[in-house]
């Protein structure tokens, strides 16, 4: 790591950050009020703090239950999207400001769906892998580098809770206070390790991404599912999901809530054929009610009589390459690029400082390394990274690296004894 990353003296102890300038703002309910703080965001100036609170593990979905705003001149804004559920007259009010976010990833989905996107962003977690820190959650980055410490004890509360507790409302303003500052922080670092350029392209190519497509078998992210062998087994998986993800809906409750996924992976194991049999199944034990157990033994059946024609494929579907771990027995010269390309890459993000993948996606290496360009020199490597969505600053780092790996692994095997 740079010197210039030690942004705070290890010994200067953090200052508790406690109370907002102006106090805790009231939380905006009403659209008369709301207008009032979109004029007041219209006339301030500079960059706009962003933040929206969640209630993941309570709640269906991943919708914002607080949003929080901060700019120069506006001061700061506590807004509930439920009582104020089209925030697109706020977000137009901003659209031309840069919006500062503390994991874009996270907050710019529940704020599109108010109507708030923006055209310009700067992610102060991104911009803190960028520049090479440890950690890069809101509260010690605050810490690291403006030497300031912010209590998180609220970070994973029940934000759908009406009315919210003033300690919890202190919280999330404090959350924006010093973002910008942060932010300008952050820019100063990047600048000085030359960096900047490429969290903006890496700012911008977020900024201007789509909204993500649904994602294809959702039921397949059920912890555990390793354990599941036989494809009758994932058909009932699926049918309890599908069950317990329509209840969770219906009752705006975090699916975990309703069956715990080690329960649905038991219940595929065991196949159980009755009531009982479900019972003696680890996660529906006796507390379960008598109606609730009808439907998920029922969801069992239902997976137990598909079609054989009908069942859910061994693994999901996907348009890429293979499981690395197939690559030497089905191609080994590209199991060899996979593991130059691979070596290549950690040498560079340790060389920079950088997480490899933010270097260059994993997902990229495997499918330039399992299809290579005809020529895998330097040019042809450069432009099948930039086809398959690598920004400009990830190719100028990568493809010299990678070409010369591919380079590499094709002499290795031209000289390898056949056999």
């Amino acid at each position: 790591m740079t010197d210039a990353v030690a942004a705070i003296p290890e010994e200067a102890a953090p200052v508790p950050l406690l109370e907002p300038r102006e106090g805790i703002p009231p939380v905006v309910a009403d659209e008369h009020t709301l207008a009032d703080i979109v004029a007041a965001f219209a006339s301030g100036t500079g960059p706009v703090a962003i933040d929206a609170e969640r209630a993941s593990g309570y709640r269906y979905g991943q919708r914002a239950y607080l949003i929080q705003l901060r700019r120069e001149g506006s001061g700061s804004a506590l807004i509930d999207p439920i009582a104020c559920p089209d925030l697109s007259a706020l977000g137009r009010a901003v659209e031309d400001a840069e919006w500062v976010v503390h994991a874009a990833s996270q907050d710019l989905p529940c704020l599109s769906e108010v109507g708030m996107r923006p055209r310009r962003l700067f992610d102060t977690e991104l911009a803190g892998r960028i520049a090479g820190f440890a950690r890069v959650g809101l509260g010690p980055m605050t810490e690291n580098i403006l030497g300031l410490s912010l209590a998180k004890e609220h970070s994973a509360v029940d934000w759908s809770t009406r009315p919210l507790p003033e300690p919890w409302l202190r919280y999330a303003a404090l959350d924006v206070e010093v973002l910008v500052e942060l932010r300008n922080a952050l820019e100063r670092e990047l600048d000085a390790q030359g960096k900047l350029g490429w969290a903006m392209e890496e700012f911008a190519s977020i900024a201007a991404a789509p909204r993500p497509a649904p994602r294809t078998d959702p039921w397949r992210r059920t912890s555990q599912l390793h354990k599941i062998r036989r494809r009758r087994q994932l058909a009932v998986v699926r049918e309890l999901w599908l069950v317990r993800d329509r209840m969770a809906q219906e009752r705006d409750v975090s699916p975990g809530r309703v069956l715990a996924d080690a329960a649905i992976v038991n219940a595929a194991l065991a196949m159980p054929l009755n009531i009982a049999s479900l019972q003696a199944v680890q996660g529906f034990g006796p507390r379960v009610h008598r109606r609730q157990l009808e439907q998920w033994l029922a969801a069992v059946q239902r997976g137990r009589e598909i079609p054989e024609n009908l069942l859910p494929p061994a693994t999901a579907p996907h348009d890429g390459p293979p499981p690395p771990r197939a690559w030497a027995e089905k191609d080994p010269v590209a199991a060899a690029r996979l593991t130059g390309a691979r070596g290549a890459i950690a040498e560079l993000a340790e060389r920079y400082h950088v997480p490899a993948e933010n270097l260059i996606t994993p997902d990229l290496v495997r499918r330039v390394s399992w299809q290579p360009p005809t020529e895998p020199d330097l040019e042809h490597v450069a432009a099948a990274l930039r086809g398959l969505g690598a920004r400009q600053w990830q190719v100028d780092l990568v493809a010299p690296a990678v070409a010369a790996a591919f380079a590499a692994a094709a002499a290795a095997t031209a000289t390898a004894p056949q056999g």
